[in-house]
């Protein structure tokens, strides 16, 4: 887990390995640092999983004719 390298007071990113040089910010956590490149490719992974998981949620949901089925069964025959 880089953080500083050769005794210096150089900040490294802990996922790419970027110097606080390298890149726009680095931000600090416990014993880790990321920077805003390493921030935007994890939330780019995040909402693609999240999307995927929005279009499997949308394919289960029944066709109108299914959701018909469904309701007669259910409202037909009551008073």
């Amino acid at each position: 887990m880089p953080t500083t390298r050769n005794n210096d007071m150089m900040v490294y990113c802990s996922f790419c390995g970027k110097s606080q040089e390298e890149v726009q910010k680095i931000i600090a956590g416990n014993n880790a640092f990321i920077c805003n490149e390493c921030v935007e490719l994890a939330q780019e992974i995040i909402r693609e999983e999240l999307a995927e998981e929005v279009l499997a949620d949308l394919s289960e949901v029944p066709k109108p004719i299914e959701l018909l089925h469904i309701l007669n069964h259910y409202v037909i025959g009551q008073d």
